[in-house]
């Protein structure tokens, strides 16, 4: 099992956003979010809280064009820091899965910290991914979001929304589900030897 502190931090500045991330894989859920986009940290602080990762995360962005930039580059460095905070992923327990409700809104998320980036991502109604949550944050960027981050972190991810009608619930279920699962996949089984792979390597 490691026992290498599950710690990164990292930066990413591009012409349309500028931020600073750092994850701490071990921690008690703690979340320290400032994006420029508010439902954006909200779900974020909600990803923290439910997968028991301390989340450090400035950002600043061209939101005043749109919230995708932000959202997008967001996502990708925070699969990166995901990616570097598990190491060799010796311990690990690898697979998590979650189904999560928030009152009619009922979300599933399995995670396989496999090293082969895959999602399979559906279920969500109609239009949702035009709708404005918050007034400024599209339902397309849950899925923009989860595509980023599962690149970059290596993750396959099966994230399905069984049902919902309002479109925070929905998407908050989302984020919740996959940090339930994400939390079980990450968390370290001392019953494991080594990589839980049988290539010996994820």
């Amino acid at each position: 099992m490691s026992t290498s502190p599950r710690i990164a931090t990292l930066e990413r500045a591009t012409s349309e956003s500028r931020i600073e991330l750092s994850v701490n894989l071990d921690g008690a859920g703690n979340a320290d979010v400032e994006t420029g986009v508010p439902f954006f940290d909200h779900m974020l602080t909600a990803f923290a809280r439910h997968s028991l990762t301390d989340l450090t995360v400035r950002a600043a962005g061209d939101t005043h064009i749109d919230v995708h930039h932000t959202v997008e580059d967001t996502g990708i460095l925070l699969g990166q820091a995901l990616l570097a905070a598990l190491g060799d992923k010796r311990g690990i327990s690898r697979y998590g899965d979650a189904l999560v409700p928030l009152d009619e809104a009922l979300a599933q998320a399995v995670v396989d910290i496999s090293g082969r980036p895959y999602l399979v991502h559906g279920g969500e109604p109609a239009g949702f991914e035009y709708h404005l949550i918050g007034g400024h944050f599209t339902g397309s960027m849950v899925r923009h979001f989860f595509e980023a981050l599962t690149l970059n972190a290596r993750l396959t991810v099966h994230l399905t929304l069984l049902a919902g009608r309002d479109p925070h619930h929905i998407a908050e279920a989302e984020f919740k589900a996959f940090a339930r699962a994400f939390r079980q996949a990450k968390s370290l089984d001392p019953l494991v030897v080594g990589v839980p792979s049988t290539k010996g390597a994820l």
